[in-house]
């Protein structure tokens, strides 16, 4: 019982869990900007802003995660299971800045 308990902590941190729709990519690899995540390279090949993988995400185009917020900045988590190799933290960099960021 506590470990169900402990397990759902994860998920009381999110503020949503949107419902992917049938043909919803995955996360494959992370877009960083001095250490930070600043947007994700989905299954299908693209690379989107970390706002617009929130938004596709809220549309039920992104499986395996939810929304999350840490003071004004909104983000993606990986939904907890029992694997480790599916975590955002887990994913490779694949670039350093999404196109029109870089400096």
């Amino acid at each position: 019982m506590i470990k169900n308990a402990t397990s759902e902590l994860p998920l009381a941190a999110m503020d949503e869990i949107p419902t992917p729709k049938e043909d919803a990519v995955t996360i494959t690899g992370l877009v960083k900007k001095s250490g930070r995540i600043t947007g994700y390279q989905l299954s299908d090949d693209r690379i989107v802003s970390r706002e617009e993988g929130v938004a596709l995400a809220k549309d039920g185009q992104i499986r395996g995660v939810g929304i999350a917020h840490n003071k004004d900045t909104v983000y993606l988590k990986s939904l907890p299971d029992e694997s480790e190799s599916n975590n955002l933290s887990s994913l490779p960099t694949v670039r350093t800045a999404p196109p029109g960021q870089q400096r």
